[in-house]
């Protein structure tokens, strides 16, 4: 039966391509395919009736193959694809995956067993290979991902900065349409006098420099001009002035207007608003009549000032900006922080650099530039012809005090370049009134403070224009100021409509 076993296995199984054996019970090689011989090089003489751990001298004797048919295969009437690696001397390295049955012979009580080898060298060396390729591009996949979201980071990062310069510039786009409504001297400082020429020296020194600046000087004599200078003459002069008047606005406001303030922060703030300080950030910010700031704000002040911080109304987060720091101021800090109104530790930091813009009355040589400036240039706005200044006038303005300094000067040459409708210019009737006694009020002013200066010189333009405060040939028009200045100076000075 044996035989016709191996008979009918010769005949019918020879044509497989699969290499095939036949074992006995003890593992001895009953018969073989010729696919066997063919891929494994060995002849059919050295390997029937040959121990199938024998054949190819030894180099069958595997310990995986040994496992399957001493351990696996007597548990199992079958078992398939038990993977077996080794090398032969004559092929090389194979991969093979052997599937054994057992197959009982019942008439002469005798067990053989099928092998059938599969090999599958390239097929598991093309999917080890693809498992390294998948491996190798899983990790290139995972640094392309780091990358990816590293440049998604900064692209995040970058994105933020954008947005927050944008808001930063449709701030300053705000402040400057406002300021563009307003009315400013932006030439150039006039006059050839030392005193100036000395300021204009300082302003040259310091305007490199990140330093803070203090201008000096009194109402009218020209300290934004100062400040602009240095401005424009700093690394910062790509970017605008932005400016505050610190006497123009109650406390609440300043503190909005200097900080911003987030949108719900208090009623009716519908919205974000950026504060001065962001809109200046890399830029200059000019604080006018910083004297006049309330003593509540200055510890505010004096920390953006030290460390460059500050947080909006209704927001914890911490701002940081680096903002140039001019001020301004008409009145003597030194008294002020003596009488309690002014905090020491601000007034140090304020007065790093200090320049002081000297009054009208001492740079009378300016005064014939500064007129033929003014009447020039408030001519041209007017529509008219250039009016000649004839010399008792400019000799009148030689010998005047001008307590309203630069500022006075622009607006009575203003009121005579109106009234003016031929060649020369007309004086307007109300500066004869302080000239008729010119020899007396020297004396008198010089006695006074610049307070009472200053209060007799806002109340005379009031009575002027019977308690106009604002419009059309109002003391605001005379004076150069804005209503809420002039209200703002008008409660310091206790001046009340009788």
């Amino acid at each position: 039966m044996q035989k016709a076993f191996i008979n009918v296995f010769n005949n019918v199984l020879g044509s497989v391509r699969e290499p095939l054996l036949v074992l006995d019970n003890s593992h001895k090689v009953v018969g073989a395919n010729p696919s066997f011989y063919k891929n494994f090089c060995v002849t059919q003489e050295n390997t029937e009736g040959a121990l199938i751990y024998d054949l190819g001298n030894g180099q069958w004797n595997i310990p995986k193959l040994r496992e399957l048919l001493e351990e696996v295969l007597p548990q199992n009437c079958v078992f398939n694809d038990f993977e077996v690696e080794h090398s032969f001397e004559n092929i090389g390295p194979k991969i093979m995956h052997l599937n054994a049955r057992k197959i009982n012979l019942k008439s002469i009580d005798a067990q053989l067993i099928l092998l059938a080898i599969e090999d599958v060298t390239e097929r598991e060396h093309y999917k080890r290979n693809l498992e390294e390729i998948v491996e190798a591009r899983t990790s290139e996949l995972a640094l392309a991902r780091q990358a990816a979201e590293k440049e998604k980071e900064t692209a995040e990062t970058a994105l933020l900065e954008i947005q927050k310069l944008k808001k930063q510039l449709e701030g300053e786009k705000a402040y400057l349409t406002e300021e563009i409504k307003l009315e400013h001297n932006h030439e150039n400082i006039i006059g050839k006098s030392d005193a100036l020429k000395y300021v204009l020296y300082k302003v040259e020194q310091i305007a490199a420099t990140h330093t803070t600046v203090l201008v000096l000087g009194e109402t009218g004599t020209g300290k934004e001009l100062v400040a602009r200078a240095v401005h424009h003459s700093s690394p910062r002069r790509k970017r605008a002035l932005v400016k505050i008047n610190c006497a123009a606005l109650p406390a609440n406001l300043i503190e909005n207007e200097l900080f911003g303030h987030e949108k719900g922060a208090f009623t009716g703030s519908s919205a974000r608003q950026l504060g001065r300080f962001e809109i200046a950030n890399g830029a200059t910010l000019f604080l006018d009549e910083i004297g006049e700031l309330p003593l509540e704000l200055q510890g505010k002040l004096l920390r953006v000032i030290q460390d460059g911080e500050f947080e909006r109304l209704g927001s914890p987060h911490t701002i940081k900006v680096d903002a140039r720091i001019i001020a301004a101021t008409n009145r003597n800090l030194e008294q002020e922080v003596k009488k309690g109104n002014f905090r020491e530790d601000l007034w140090y930091r304020l007065n790093v650099f200090p320049i002081t813009m000297p009054p009208l009355r001492d740079r009378i040589e300016d005064i014939p530039l500064l007129v033929a400036f003014y009447v020039k240039k408030i001519a041209r706005r007017l529509g008219k012809d250039t009016p000649i200044v004839p010399k008792l006038m400019m000799d009148t303005f030689l010998n005047y005090d001008w307590p309203g300094n630069v500022r006075e000067l622009e607006n009575i040459l203003e009121r005579a370049v109106i009234i003016s409708s031929g060649p020369k210019l007309r004086m307007v009737d109300d500066f004869n009134k302080p000239l008729a006694s010119l020899g007396n009020t020297h004396k008198i002013k010089e006695s006074k403070t610049l307070e009472q200066v200053e209060h007799d010189h806002i109340v005379q333009v009031l009575e002027q224009t019977n308690w106009k405060v604002s419009g059309k040939n109002s003391a605001t028009q005379i004076l150069g100021l804005n209503r809420s200045t002039l209200r703002a100076r008008m409660r310091k000075l206790d001046i009340i409509k009788p």
